[in-house]
């Protein structure tokens, strides 16, 4: 006899398939995998924006808890799209680095409260060019997006060096860092190899795990720091009253289009990565919507914009765990962590070598699905040539030792772009795709 559908549904195999119900207990450790893969970046952009803008070490307390709040509400509408916006893809919202430069910038010169005006502004512009998509989504051809999702890779490669040699710390690069770094890949990688069935995806929490405990014996993990701020804090709204300056909404809104272009290649590299097949214009749209319109509510909770985490598309391309349910218990302990500091304590303490020794590989993993995506376009001399020169391009005039060759441009252009590979490769391959004939293949004389 044919089982019932609900019945059918509920297996530990669904953690491949994007719909169907997981054991919770099976659920629960993949969904921690992702929030703790990307945490401490979560965090990270606050406060150094926060730190631009003088506010003080109980302010900054504030966004951070309101921050994590924000973030899992955010996964849950990618995850379970409220109208048209959201993805309905395993996407993990988090707060952007993409904007720190520009956001610092606005807070030195016009304040913090002018931060949150232009994230307002900015966040309702990006949504709904993102529910207008249909209009303008031809312009994303395959190899610009696969040419934006191997930018995104690369950049993450430098990221991934920081984390593993102890992040901004003052021992940065220490023996002690790089044992634990070094410890923690090695677990992933042991895990990996050793595992049987569905666990072999859990290598990236095991390597945390083990990477947290033995931070903790070397003394890397500050434990008192756990039970500060009480046991429930309610996430505070409009904590500042947003302030609204055009030379602050007009750069932020330029770079609203670069995250535009980060979230388009993220979610394109997750859908080729996790589900094999190619994004559809409704996904782009709705993860778009989504993007702009959660920026503007983490804008109300006085925190900089969210957006897609490449972290998790690249442990996505890893395990191929793509089920929204499994992801769902990581958002709710998102915000769990935003309404129990205790909780949020535990996952901001993560040691930065720790959290690199597993996304090293991650990374990586997002270049490979890149080039997969480029392989899948054909090398037809079109596509050489637009993937060839936009990631020359990009990643030789971004490295950090040309950074000269922007000194000529407008103050404006060198903040959008000068420290951005994903923005100029974003540029160069469209500007390529809409510029360069259908057909430049070299046609063999008839015989």
């Amino acid at each position: 006899m044919k089982q019932p559908k609900q019945a059918q549904s509920v297996s530990v195999n669904n953690i491949y398939r994007l719909d169907g119900r997981v054991p919770i207990g099976a659920a629960i450790p993949f969904g921690l995998q992702h929030i703790l893969a990307m945490f401490v970046a979560n965090l990270a952009p606050i406060t150094i924006i926060a730190g631009a803008g003088g506010l003080d070490t109980a302010s900054i307390a504030i966004l951070l808890q309101n921050a994590m709040f924000v973030a899992g509400i955010a996964t849950l509408i990618q995850l379970y799209p409220v109208w048209k916006i959201g993805s309905r893809l395993p996407v993990v919202m988090g707060v952007s680095f993409t904007f720190v430069a520009v956001l610092s910038t606005v807070a030195a010169n016009y304040g913090y409260p002018s931060v949150v005006g232009a994230v307002l502004v900015g966040g309702l512009f990006e949504g709904t060019l993102g529910l207008l998509a249909r209009y303008w989504r031809k312009i994303i051809t395959p190899i610009v997006a696969a040419s934006v999702v191997t930018a995104i890779g690369f950049s993450l490669f430098t990221v991934g060096a920081r984390s593993f040699g102890g992040g901004y710390a003052e021992d940065f690069g220490s023996v002690e860092n790089l044992l634990l770094g070094g410890l923690t890949l090695a677990v992933c990688l042991v895990w990996n190899a050793l595992a049987k069935g569905y666990l072999k995806q859990l290598s990236v929490l095991a390597g945390l795990i083990v990477g947290y405990l033995a931070a903790i014996c070397m003394g890397k993990v500050d434990l008192s720091a756990l039970l500060s701020g009480g046991l429930v804090s309610l996430p505070r709204l409009l904590p500042y009253v947003p302030e609204f300056h055009a030379g602050a909404i007009l750069p932020v809104c330029i770079i609203f289009l670069v995250s535009a272009a980060e979230t388009i290649g993220d979610t394109s590299a997750l859908v080729s990565g996790g589900l094999e097949r190619e994004i559809t214009g409704e996904e782009i749209s709705g993860s778009l919507a989504c993007d702009g319109y959660a920026s503007a509510v983490s804008g109300l909770f006085g925190c900089p914009p969210v957006t897609s985490f490449s972290q998790n598309v690249g442990l996505v391309a890893m395990t191929k765990v793509v089920n929204r349910f499994t992801i769902m218990t990581g958002a709710v302990c998102m915000l769990l962590a935003g309404l129990l500091p205790p909780v949020g304590n535990f996952f901001a303490s993560l040691p930065e070598s720790v959290l690199g020794g597993c996304t090293i590989m991650m990374f990586g993993s997002i270049v490979v699905s890149g080039m997969q995506m480029i392989a899948a376009c054909g090398f037809s001399q079109r596509n050489i040539t637009i993937a060839a020169l936009s990631l020359s391009v990009g990643i030789g005039f971004t490295s950090a030792s040309e950074a000269d060759i922007w000194s000529r441009f407008p103050e404006l252009l060198r903040s959008v772009f000068a420290e951005n590979v994903v923005a100029v490769v974003f540029v160069v391959s469209i500007v390529l795709s809409l510029l360069l004939p259908k057909d430049m293949d070299i046609k063999k004389p008839e015989e």
